[in-house]
């Protein structure tokens, strides 16, 4: 009887033991934070040797040495919501494969879960700034993961390298970042006055004579515009006018009917998705049918087939990537792969703002892995240092902190379908020109 006694209880010893070994060592989220979860790890990571198996031959989680916590002001709310769900989804399902399945960061041997503390910053510059320093100061974060848009990124930015804290983000491209001397923000995204490059060469090549140009008065379409003015110059294309509007403009009607008149062959629009909504809906309406439209971000954005339907073919549209092109990496595969991926996660097609984003995060692992340290100074050399190929593309940072090897594509809108038309090594089908008459789509 004492025998049978002393067996039970020494099973409850051991079963206690093991049990408070299990036990998570994560920090817990913050009320009113987003947080991405660090769950246990049990596939051996892509680019390292296999954990050890145990004697009944299954696969060992690698044990996890600490947490890696990264911030972000990303919108939720505020005029770059849509934009900022796609850049919180890419940051997401970079965390939850690195946790889940790449086995958690390797840092010298060591493994580290990540967790990613995410704020609304509602799409306001100072909002966003705030959020940042509260990131730093309060929240304590390791590293910065990038906002939506060029003026976000402008003032968080600003805070981050006030405090010496790394920044690598994805969706802010204006050159106007990187002119200030900062040696903390780092971009894997082509610069903004490359937007219209590969399509502007592309309609020359088609015989196009003339371009207009509208775009908002604020960093990134400032950007895009001046880029265009260049490229019109170097393809010996004549710019017969250029126009502004105001942040949060809800009528392009004037600007459209001014180009209208001027009988141009080619519209730049540079804006935000709402704004490329606008410009085809005023387009319409005032009968203005150029030869080829050009607008940034909305047309390789799926959400735009579907607010404007057939209106949308013959669009052309600047993008940083598609689920096409021929770029693989040992993290995520292939292009098509990572299409895949987050089309089963989140039940929608990656727009190249949710690529670019996941392709952020991947960079700033790289960067950490390369150093074999946290210690800002090593990971911000590394990031200076950086070479890889990614399914989003090369990524090599100049001494500025922008990707000097990613190249711009083009894609146009046909027949619903977003295909790549330019470059011509990327290219999946022939350019549609000139664009036809709305009432024939």
């Amino acid at each position: 009887m004492k025998q049978r006694w002393f067996n039970a209880f020494a099973l409850m010893v051991v079963l206690t033991l093991v049990a408070a070994a299990c036990g998570d060592d994560s920090d817990a989220g913050t009320e009113g934070q987003e947080t991405t979860a660090a769950p246990a790890t049990t596939a051996a990571p892509a680019t390292t040797a296999a954990p050890a198996t145990t004697a009944a031959g299954t696969t060992a989680a690698p044990a996890i040495a600490g947490t890696i916590r990264i911030g972000a002001a990303v919108s939720e709310t505020g005029k770059y919501a849509r934009e900022g769900k796609d850049t919180r989804q890419g940051y997401n399902l970079w965390a939850d494969w690195v946790n889940e399945e790449y086995g958690g960061v390797n840092i010298g041997g060591d493994r580290y879960e990540v967790e990613i503390v995410m704020y609304d910053d509602e799409g306001d510059p100072d909002t966003a700034a705030n959020l940042v320093e509260k990131l730093i100061t309060e929240d304590q974060v390791d590293f910065l993961l990038g906002p939506y848009s060029s003026g976000l990124t402008m003032s968080t930015s600003a805070i981050a390298e006030k405090y010496g804290v790394v920044m690598v983000e994805g969706n802010g491209a204006s050159e106007t970042i990187f002119e200030r001397g900062f040696k903390n923000i780092f971009a894997v995204l082509t610069p903004a006055g490359n937007y219209t490059q590969s399509a502007l060469k592309l309609l020359s090549d088609q015989g196009a004579k003339t371009v207009v140009v509208a775009y908002e008065d604020t960093a990134f379409p400032t950007s895009v515009a001046n880029g265009a003015l260049k490229w019109a110059e170097e393809y010996g294309m004549e710019v017969l006018g250029v126009e502004t509007y105001p942040k949060d403009v809800a009528d392009v009607s004037a600007i459209m009917t001014k180009f209208r008149d001027m009988e141009p062959d080619v519209f730049v629009g540079g804006g935000h998705f709402n704004d490329a909504l606008l410009f085809v809906r005023a387009a319409k309406e005032l009968n203005f049918t150029p030869d080829a439209m050009v607008i940034t971000v909305g047309p390789s954005n799926p959400k735009f087939v579907e607010e404007v339907g057939t209106d949308a073919n013959y669009i052309l549209g600047p993008t940083q990537w598609e689920g096409t092109m021929s770029w693989e990496d040992n993290w995520f595969g292939t292009a098509e792969d990572y299409y895949n991926r987050y089309s089963d996660k989140w039940g929608e097609a990656p727009t190249y703002q949710a690529a670019e984003s996941t392709a952020t995060a991947l960079a700033l692992m790289a960067a950490i892995e390369q150093a074999g340290t946290l210690d800002m100074d090593a990971v911000r050399q590394a990031l200076f240092d950086l070479d890889i190929m990614t399914f989003y593309g090369p990524i090599n940072f100049d001494d500025t902190g922008k990707n000097a090897a990613k190249p711009m594509g083009a894609i146009q809108i046909q027949d619903g379908v977003i295909n790549v038309v330019a470059p011509v090594e990327a290219a999946v089908t022939d350019l549609q020109f000139p664009m036809a008459p709305w009432t024939a789509r």
